[in-house]
C-alpha cells in the first residue's frame, strides 16, 4: 500500500485528489493540508511514501517545503503536481529534490501511475515538459577530454562502465538505447544504473542528470 499526503491551498482541488486515491486500489491518503509548513511537519510525523505537492502556496511554497522534506533524509518522495508548465518550477523542483513533475490537468491514470513510479523510485516529468527540460541540459553532447569531471568526488567510486551509462543518462538515454549503444543487456543496464545512483548519491535518473551536467560529463551545445 502507497501513503500519499496531498499539499494543496485550494480545497476543491484536494478534495478531488482524495477522491482519486481513495478509489484507487493500492494507493491510501493519510492527510492533506494546504500549506508548505503543514507539509513539513506531516512528512516528519506521517513519514508518507509519496506527497503531492503544489507549488504556488500562501507563506511556504512548495519549493522550499521540497527543499526541507528532502534534507530531512527520510524515504519520502516528492511528486510536484501544478498547473504550471513553466521550465522554472520543473527546474527549480527537481533541483530541490523532487523526484517527479506532472500537471494539473493529466488524466487520472497519469497521474496513478506518476505516483506509484515515483513509489519505487523511478523518476517522472510530464511528457509536455520532458524535452524542454532536457533541452534545460542538453542537445548533450560528451564533454571534451580533459574536463574536470574526475576531480568531482561523487564519481570517484564509479567503474568506467558506470561513468558511460551516468553519461548515457545525462544525455537522456532510457535503458533500451543505453543498451542498444553501449551492447549490453537490458538488465545489466539497469544493475549499472542502480549502482550509479547508489554511489553518487542520486534519488533517481533525474537528479542523476544534474549530477552529471554539474560535473561537467555532459553540456549544452552553443
Amino acid at each position: 500500500m502507497t501513503t500519499v499526503l496531498i499539499v494543496d491551498d485550494q480545497p476543491l482541488q484536494r478534495m478531488g485528489f482524495r477522491m482519486l486515491l481513495e478509489g484507487t486500489p493500492g494507493l491510501t491518503p493519510v492527510g492533506d493540508v494546504e500549506h508548505g509548513a503543514e507539509a513539513v511537519r506531516l512528512a516528519a510525523e506521517l513519514r508518507p511514501d509519496v506527497i503531492l505537492m503544489d507549488v504556488r502556496m500562501p507563506g511556504m511554497d512548495g519549493l522550499e517545503a521540497t527543499r526541507r522534506i528532502v534534507a530531512a533524509g527520510g524515504r519520502t518522495r516528492v511528486l510536484i503536481v501544478t498547473t504550471f508548465d513553466l521550465d522554472e518550477y520543473a527546474y527549480a523542483g527537481l533541483r530541490a529534490g523532487a523526484s517527479g513533475f506532472v500537471l494539473k490537468d493529466a488524466r487520472p491514470e497519469e497521474l496513478v501511475a506518476a505516483i506509484h513510479a515515483v513509489a519505487i523510485g523511478d523518476a517522472v516529468v510530464a511528457p509536455s515538459l520532458t524535452r524542454r527540460l532536457l533541452d534545460a541540459y542538453a542537445h548533450q553532447v560528451l564533454a571534451p577530454p580533459g574536463t574536470p569531471a574526475a576531480e568531482e568526488p561523487r564519481l570517484r567510486t564509479l567503474s568506467d562502465r558506470e561513468l558511460e551509462v551516468l553519461v548515457a543518462i545525462g544525455q537522456g538515454w532510457n535503458n533500451a538505447e543505453i543498451a542498444e549503444r553501449l551492447v549490453l543487456t537490458e538488465s545489466t543496464v539497469k544493475k549499472h544504473v542502480g549502482s550509479v545512483l547508489t554511489k553518487i548519491g542520486a534519488r533517481d535518473r533525474i537528479q542523476a542528470v544534474i549530477v552529471a551536467y554539474d560535473a561537467g560529463l555532459v553540456r549544452a551545445k552553443h
